[in-house]
Order: structure tokens, then sequence, then C-alpha cells
């Protein structure tokens, strides 16, 4: 199931990333947002065209994009857009940025795909079908020790916030390494064995929704800081299975 839907997802996320790519290697200004997050004219342009392709092949489904589009549809079933995940670094001329789409039916992500342009690398994933960068199967890491593993915390501005913050950097010297490249970056190095455990505390559907369906389809464990497994849970923590205990530790859900 969903072979077409993925198809057409893989093929606009590469389209859009072009669009972007274009206004990335000249540069640009941004303009801020109601919630202080930076929108180019590059956003909103890939918006459009993703919007426009989605609606001429599925007319019946529903949107929903970070830049402004929204349509209830008639299907059940939703896409759901982030014409660049990562504006900062886009901004900033840095490569760790990428095209999101991703397809929910019945309140669950069943297809995504992340394309980082900069990088040129495809990620996609639909409900039972293995997850893949290029084309080639990708498979989270089978590492069981924080000595050993790889964990990225992203939006460490945000997280004192929540009670768990400070007993989770005082944990983050067990790790063998720590890193903050980014959300889908760092989620997508999840997903291919780079990285062990990733944990976002803030985010939105949008940033999430193919994210989620790759990280599963790769083997890895996605949940939200209240125990539920939502892309609308507003934050998220994706682990490789045998960390998944530890990382439900960090955030107290033990």
């Amino acid at each position: 199931m969903y072979h077409q839907e993925l198809d057409s997802a893989s093929t606009i996320v590469r389209r859009a990333g072009e669009i972007a790519l274009q206004y990335w290697r000249t540069g640009l200004e941004a303009q801020t947002k109601a919630d202080a997050s930076p929108v180019t004219i590059a956003d909103q342009a890939a918006e459009r065209a993703i919007v426009e392709w989605l609606e001429e092949a599925y007319p019946q489904d529903g949107l929903l994009g970070e830049e402004g589009a929204s349509k209830p549809g008639s299907s059940g079933r939703r896409w759901i857009i982030d014409p660049i995940d990562g504006t900062r670094d886009f901004l900033r001329g840095n490569r760790a940025w990428g095209v999101l789409i991703g397809l929910e039916e019945a309140g669950e992500v069943v297809a995504g795909a992340v394309y980082l342009p900069a990088l040129d690398e495809l990620y996609t994933a639909r409900k039972g079908g293995g997850a893949f960068c290029n084309g080639e199967p990708i498979r989270v890491s089978s590492i069981a020790s924080p000595q050993q593993a790889v964990i990225c915390v992203n939006g460490i501005n945000t997280l004192l916030e929540y009670p768990f913050a400070l007993d989770l950097l005082r944990s983050l010297d067990r790790y063998w390494s720590v890193r903050s490249m980014g959300g889908c970056l760092d989620a997508m190095l999840l997903a291919r064995g780079q990285a062990d455990v990733w944990i976002e505390p803030a985010g939105k559907a949008w940033d999430f929704a193919p994210l989620k369906i790759i990280i599963e389809e790769a083997g890895g464990r996605w949940f939200n800081f209240d125990g539920a497994a939502s892309i609308h849970g507003g934050n998220c923590v994706a682990v490789t299975p045998l960390l998944e205990t530890e990382a439900r530790r960090l955030i107290r859900l033990y």
C-alpha cells in the first residue's frame, strides 16, 4: 500500500528542493513570524509549488502546511508539509535543512519523504515497506550502551521548561558523543544508524510527520514526553530499541 503516494511525495520533495536550492545558493532576507521563527520567500514559494502538485494529484486529500496551507479534504487523508525544515540553517548557508512531506490517514502517518537538497539525500518510507536513503535500505543501530551511543539534543534553549531538563543535561556525559545538528538531519542520522537517541523538545506536526514513519520503518521507536506516540504532541524522543528504556528514564517516563 501507498506505493503511488510515496512515489508522488518523493518526486515532489525533490522538485520543491530544487526551488529552495536556487534561493539558498544566492542568499536572501527573512521575515519573522508571530512565533518568532523566520520565514523566507523560499519557504513560501516551495510550499505553493508543493500544494499545487499535491492538489493536482490528490484533489480529495486535505492539506496542512507550515506556511499557511490548509484544506480539510474529503478522503480522510491529509498531506502535512514543511517546505523548508531548518530555515535558520538555510539562511546561514548551512546544509542541515530539508523539505518534508508526510501523508496522514486516520491520525497515523502512513508515508513520508524527506529531501536534504544541499546533501542530495532523499529519505523515504511507507507503512510496512521499510525505510530508504537514495533507494538503499537503512536501519537504526544495534547500540545498547550510552557509553557507545551518539545522542542528539535539539532546542537546548527551550529544554529548561521541562522538569527533567537538568537531570538530562547532567546525564549527557555518559554518552559517547553529543550532537545538535538540527531536527530533520539528526532524525535521519538516527534512521540510518549514525546516531542512537534524538530528543526534540519543541515541534509541530509538519516538523515531525515524515520523520516519524521513516524512523519507525527503519526499526526505531518514537514517543512524546508524556508517553504518547504522536506527531501532534509538541515534542518527541526517537531512539534505537536497545536504548529505549534508557531514553524513557532521561525524560522521567520511568
